[in-house]
């Protein structure tokens, strides 16, 4: 993916949004200043206070950038998104990526920190971080834990597991899914990344609650 292109669609889309001028504003100026300093502080200190600077609004995304987001990066979109979210994924883009162990480091460090919005920022920007390889542990982790919003950042609209998660993380993905109520329907490549083994624990779940009188969840009986 290029890193370029998709922060520059990105700040356009800002750029698009209703009374956006103070938020383009200043983030033009982060962004030239870190440029100009690239201290990790900075970086952190910035990526914590965008809210206070570029608002909470829903993002509206037009049918042309849609298109955009999905030239450069394959599966990325940005449905549902707040402009707070939006500009942190962009602002991490801005990072330099021509030291692998100084970058995982430190987007690491904001994984370890994040308070709930960062978190949702962070796992959906895992599919536009440089060294994609590098966060796959942190993407399972994410889904191993019970924080509603930060599971749906990772399993839906987003293409970073069907991409890079093996059989065994893509399964239990799924499984988690369907006990967390998702709508499976948004996980990307949900039937691309059928298999036998996936099939076969489906199917026991699904004996389960068909022996405890429970509905099925929607979806399921595709994947058997």
């Amino acid at each position: 993916m290029n890193i370029l292109q998709m922060s520059q669609t990105l700040f356009y889309l800002i750029e698009q949004q209703p009374n956006s001028e103070q938020a383009v504003s200043y983030l033009r100026q982060q962004a030239d200043s870190f440029q100009s300093n690239p201290q990790v502080p900075i970086f952190y200190r910035v990526f914590t206070a965008l809210p206070r600077f570029v608002g909470k609004q829903p993002v509206d995304v037009p049918a042309d950038i849609t298109f955009a987001l999905e030239r450069v990066r394959p599966g990325f979109a940005v449905l549902g998104w707040t402009l707070d979210r939006l500009a942190r994924v962009w602002w991490l883009l801005q990072f330099p990526v021509d030291d692998e162990s100084v970058y995982v480091k430190t987007i690491g460090q904001l994984f370890k920190a994040g308070e709930l919005n960062e978190l949702v920022a962070l796992y959906s920007a895992l599919p536009v971080l440089a060294f994609p390889e590098a966060w796959r542990f942190q993407a399972t982790e994410g889904i191993r834990n019970n924080i509603a919003d930060v599971q749906s950042a990772i399993m839906l609209h987003n293409p970073y597991p069907a991409d890079y998660f093996d059989e065994a993380a893509w399964n239990q993905m799924i499984l988690k899914a369907f006990f967390t109520d998702k709508d499976v329907t948004q996980i990307i490549k949900l039937y691309e990344r059928k298999n036998a083994r996936l099939a076969h624990t489906l199917a026991d779940y699904v004996a389960e609650r068909r022996a405890a009188g429970r509905s099925l969840p929607p979806a399921i009986e595709t994947l058997l």
